[in-house]
């Protein structure tokens, strides 16, 4: 299986002539070569993380794709097929198995209404927690795509997130908020989180890929 990272908090993940989308949002480049998509995964309803403008692009390139992301993203994307997955769930999309976990958006602040959110396992192996912090309950992670900037996040917060959820490897996302300075600290915070509990932590920049 292998996973490439795009802007911000998009992944693209290939294995065996299938691919699925993972949150293709605001801030990263429209996806190409499309031929074997098999799913979308939307992990909550923010611009960021989603658009319809992307979803169309994708749709016309591979109609009729399942489209799987909790309620709060079928309300805010009216008109669109989606399919509402909740904590809990396990789906099959061509070779992947994707398996739902969290149900919250952490705090942006107070006079900011919570939302859904879900972070999604695929086959079994790596783990983007979404706009959250939830840790994947009775499950060992191989790989963790661990966020890395946000109006949300703390660094103090996301280097305690890496060091319960204990990946083997785990590389950075969810970074279009941060400088390349910021980047460069918060990579090297979330290296030694990941490196305190005996992984590795993978610089991945827009195009890169790892194999799992």
């Amino acid at each position: 299986m292998r996973v490439t990272k795009f802007e911000h908090a998009a992944l693209r993940i290939e294995q065996g002539g299938d691919i699925l989308l993972i949150d293709p949002g605001s801030f990263t480049t429209p996806p190409q070569d499309l031929a074997g998509l098999v799913a979308v995964v939307l992990t909550h309803e923010h611009p960021d993380h989603w658009t319809p403008e992307h979803l169309d692009r994708i749709l016309r390139a591979a109609p009729g794709t399942p489209i799987f992301a909790p309620s709060g993203v079928a309300r805010a994307a009216d008109g669109y097929d989606i399919t509402v997955v909740a904590p809990g769930d396990v789906v099959e999309a061509g070779t992947f198995s994707l398996r739902f976990f969290g149900g919250t958006h952490e705090v942006i602040h107070s006079s900011i209404p919570t939302i859904e959110n879900v972070g999604v396992l695929v086959n079994g192996a790596l783990y983007y927690p979404g706009d959250s912090y939830a840790v994947p309950e009775d499950v060992e992670v191989d790989t963790l795509a661990a966020p890395l900037g946000a109006p949300w996040l703390k660094i103090g917060d996301a280097m305690d997130y890496v060091l319960a959820v204990k990946p083997r490897r785990a590389f950075g996302t969810h970074d279009m908020t941060l400088s390349v300075a910021g980047k460069t600290m918060h990579r090297q915070r979330l290296q030694w989180a990941t490196e305190h509990n005996g992984g590795e932590f993978t610089v991945l920049e827009p195009g890169d890929s790892l194999d799992i």
